[in-house]
């Protein structure tokens, strides 16, 4: 099992919790008040920071009912916490409906879940290895 290091850095700050035991990703709660007005984007805080562990990355999903019922998602849509960030993680919401929302200390913003990462070297090539695909792109497999 990972461990998670979070340091809460305000008084007011919401450890992340599950529902179950069983899902996927933790939710995030609102260290901070906003009116996030129709196509706008507010960053939130959280009031927490974290240590996370060698190999893994915090990944910030928006939650299914707030972007169904609201209109609230992560506006970079998939919000990224780097290993070696150390400061309080924020969450920029975007309104995306026609109606100034309220976000309130406490409300459930988002949802994280950490996953792993490669080390990865690019090497430039003069040449690729050829597929049966090639450089097929949008729809060349069918609609």
């Amino acid at each position: 099992m990972l461990e998670l290091k979070l340091k809460k850095i305000t008084s007011t700050a919401i450890t992340p919790t599950k529902a179950h035991d069983t899902d996927a990703c933790f939710d995030i709660y609102a260290n901070s008040e906003a009116i996030i007005h129709p196509n706008e984007t507010v960053l939130i805080h959280t009031g927490f920071a974290t240590d996370i562990p060698h190999g893994y990355w915090g990944a910030v999903f928006a939650r299914s009912g707030m972007a169904t019922k609201r209109g609230l998602r992560p506006a970079n849509c998939v919000g990224v916490i780097d290993e070696s960030y150390r400061g309080e993680w924020l969450v920029a919401l975007h309104n995306d409906s026609d109606e100034d929302q309220a976000v309130h200390i406490g409300d459930k913003i988002a949802q994280f879940t950490l996953l792993p990462y490669f080390d990865t070297k690019i090497i430039e090539v003069g040449e690729l290895n050829n597929t049966d695909r090639g450089a097929g792109g949008f729809g060349s497999s069918g609609m």
